[in-house]
């Protein structure tokens, strides 16, 4: 089994809950998207297995809850996620035009976030940057979308 399946199958069972057939096929589908997707992104992989739009809604939260995906931005009236199981921390820049969205490491950020997070005493559990303006595509005119 995968990381993700098995630490997703371990905290289902905590739940009192069962790795499904559609719970698998989501959580394959979550971790198969490389980029930032919603539910319906999510569906559109998975809609020839029969499993509904309503399961996906349904075990996003599940997949939130078990540390498996974030949600990381809010475009357009959706909730975007993305699988966080290995990945490095990172700051998302969103275009406000075109709704891009950038990733860039934290590498260079964390020794001052994890200095301040000491001087006021306080336990970091996650860290989220999401930094708004527009893309360089768009700032000068170069995006066909605007």
């Amino acid at each position: 089994m995968i990381d993700h399946e098995v630490q997703f199958k371990k905290f289902l069972q905590k739940q009192g809950l069962k790795l499904t057939r559609n719970r698998a096929r989501i959580l394959e589908a979550a971790f198969s998207v490389h980029e930032h997707f919603d539910a319906e992104k999510l569906y559109d992989l998975i809609k020839a297995d029969n499993v509904s739009l309503a399961t996906v809604y349904r075990t996003l939260p599940l997949l939130l809850e078990a540390g498996l995906i974030t949600r990381t931005v809010r475009i357009g009236g959706r909730d975007r996620f993305e699988h966080i199981l290995g990945h490095p921390r990172h700051a998302h820049w969103l275009c406000e035009n075109c709704h891009a969205v950038i990733e860039t490491d934290l590498s260079a950020l964390l020794p001052a976030i994890n200095k301040e997070a000491r001087a006021l005493k306080f336990d970091i559990q996650n860290i989220s940057i999401n930094i708004s303006g527009l893309c360089w595509k768009c700032k000068g005119g170069a995006n066909d979308s605007q």
